[in-house]
């Protein structure tokens, strides 16, 4: 009998929750058979929406919980207080082991604090960061930190490049993973203090591919497989790299628009440029996991629709089956 990957799932977080998320724990059970989903929240509320769907009532649970932390509250004092939220009951199933994984698409804040303080780090790891998959002219790309710590060390740092090596090479297969740390130039005296002191520290790692500094502008094109910033940089870059797409989308859409030739173009590359912009889709790659904590957590947006909810939870079994933070633990040498 095939072991079941158990994730538990904040249903009552985000902009469309419980209805989307839901959904999407559906969606993943019916894709695969070896998943398990633990719906955290309000049972009445979750009963209601699961009955509009045929599942396997073995493989889908619900583990109630009264409150919801929003995002306008203090993350760690809301964790603090709220004992009986969904964000706090979820990531305690993670920590006592009956779940292997946490995905949530509400307060960033408050599933970072619950991650560290509940779930816990893993032996060696000074700061988990936040690291979302970034879409690249080559594939996609690791952002590592996007959001969990804005004032990094350099220590900090290497660590995430070792992290983000790991997860590149064993959840998305890219073997020895091309690792760049994000510079306003190419050479290896430019930067501010941080980037200075951490690009030596860097070279001096047998056991990651550093190709060196990466220019914003070289993201896109996928000239790093691992791109190594503090949070404040990574969530920039993150949010930039979102808008411009979203623009740029939406005036190719006007363009295509604005005449009877060009509405005639539209139509016939329609097939192809929806294909081409499915390269570019986030939400086909999960969300973003806090690497470096005991169990694993994934943050999806805040207006995930139920595909990404899907895939951020089929994003745990590849993570828990590759035994990622074992792997960690081992090249961080505190085993």
């Amino acid at each position: 009998m095939q072991k079941l990957i158990t994730v538990a799932l904040d249903a009552m977080g985000g902009d469309n929750a419980p209805g989307e998320i839901i959904k999407g724990a559906v969606l993943a059970v019916q894709e695969k058979s070896d998943i398990k989903v633990i719906l955290v929240g309000k049972e009445e509320i979750i009963q209601k929406e699961l009955s509009a769907y045929e599942y396997d009532k073995e493989r889908i649970s619900v583990v109630h919980a009264q409150d919801v932390i929003t995002n306008n509250e203090a993350p760690v004092l809301a964790i603090r207080r709220k004992k009986d939220s969904s964000i706090v009951k979820a990531c305690n199933l993670v920590k006592s082991g009956e779940a292997d994984a946490f995905v949530s698409a509400g307060s960033t804040g408050a599933v970072l604090a619950a991650g560290q303080l509940i779930v816990g780090r893993i032996k060696g790891v000074e700061r988990p960061p936040l690291a979302p998959l970034i879409p690249t002219m080559k594939g996609v790309s690791l952002l590592v930190d996007c959001g969990a710590n804005v004032d990094a060390r350099p220590s900090h740092l290497v660590q995430f490049a070792k992290m983000g090596s790991i997860y590149m090479e064993n959840v998305i297969g890219i073997k020895n993973p091309r690792v760049a740390i994000v510079n306003i130039g190419a050479e290896e005296e430019k930067g501010n203090a941080l980037v200075k002191e951490t690009f030596p520290l860097l070279k001096e790692c047998e056991d990651i591919n550093f190709i060196g500094s990466i220019e914003a502008r070289e993201i896109p094109n996928g000239a790093a497989d691992v791109i190594v910033c503090e949070a404040f940089v990574g969530n920039v870059i993150l949010k930039l790299y979102e808008g411009v797409g979203g623009a740029l989308i939406k005036k190719i859409k006007t363009g295509l628009m604005s005449t009877t030739r060009s509405k005639i173009g539209a139509l016939l590359c329609k097939p192809a440029l929806k294909e081409t912009l499915k390269d570019f889709d986030a939400s086909r790659y999960g969300g973003a996991p806090l690497l470096g904590l005991k169990g694993l957590v994934v943050k999806t947006h805040g207006n995930s629709k139920s595909n990404e909810v899907r895939n951020s939870i089929l994003q745990c079994e590849t993570f828990t089956k590759q035994e990622i933070n074992e792997k960690i633990l081992k090249n961080l040498n505190y085993e």
